[in-house]
């Protein structure tokens, strides 16, 4: 399976342990991120049409130092699955992602008819944080991960995405549940836990494969196998 995620550092979080928990399970997945900071669905629109060379190609999970354009990444090989998501500071606002995304969309089925399109749920940020307070403007992640989440709907919806990849869905779980060490900076996903749940959600839902038995471990940081345990849990209880 060919995945490219067309997104920014939160793509780059959840792609980090695609590959090698597909490996770990047999399966052959090939992913790439287009990478830049922050960027929005108003940027990658923007992109779109200028055609330059903006974004860092990460393969597998490493970055590659090269840089390609949208349309080159499209044309590149015949994709299976393409993701879209919003910026994090925006992905609770409906109106921003309009019309940007249905444009983007139209040009990803104009260049890759037959892949199937999935939107990338993005997750709330830690509690009690400055970013969370003061530029989200919530006054807790819960509320922001409701509003997340319903917009990601309405959004999938009407571009008639073919799923959603539950990434904020599966950190509010583990949240909820007490789990501490999701996040790196209050809005990132740690390098261990954060990234490894989002690897999961991405595998499970793009295979709709059990990731019970997954024996990928070999993390950037040391997570417990009773939390390991855990997570695979929450993953599995969104199906």
């Amino acid at each position: 399976m060919n995945v490219l995620a067309i997104g920014n550092s939160f793509s780059e979080d959840a792609t980090r342990y695609l590959h090698n928990i597909a490996r770990a399970d047999g399966e052959n997945i090939q992913v790439v991120s287009l990478y830049i900071g922050g960027c929005s669905l108003e940027r990658h629109y923007r992109n779109m049409l200028s055609g330059k060379d903006v974004y860092e190609l990460q393969y597998n999970g490493e970055k590659t130092g090269f840089y390609v354009s949208l349309e080159d990444a499209l044309l590149n090989r015949n994709w299976d699955v393409i993701t879209l998501q919003q910026a994090s500071l925006l992905s609770f606002v409906k109106d921003s992602y309009e019309p940007y995304i249905s444009s983007l969309v139209a040009f990803v089925k104009d260049c890759v008819p037959k892949a199937k399109i999935y939107f990338h749920q993005t997750w709330a940020y830690e509690d009690g944080s400055h970013k969370l307070l003061n530029q989200a403007k919530y006054e807790s992640a819960e509320n922001m991960l409701k509003d997340i989440v319903k917009v990601s709907e309405d959004i999938a919806e009407g571009i008639g995405a073919d799923g959603i990849i539950r990434g904020g869905e599966t950190l509010g779980l583990l949240a909820q549940k007490g789990i501490t060490g999701i996040h790196r900076d209050t809005f990132h996903a740690s390098l261990g836990l954060g990234r490894y749940a989002l690897g999961l959600i991405w595998y499970r839902t793009l295979t709709g494969r059990s990731v019970i038995t997954n024996s990928f471990c070999d993390l950037d940081e040391p997570v417990s196998e009773d939390i390991i345990r855990v997570v695979k849990e929450s993953v599995e209880s969104l199906f």
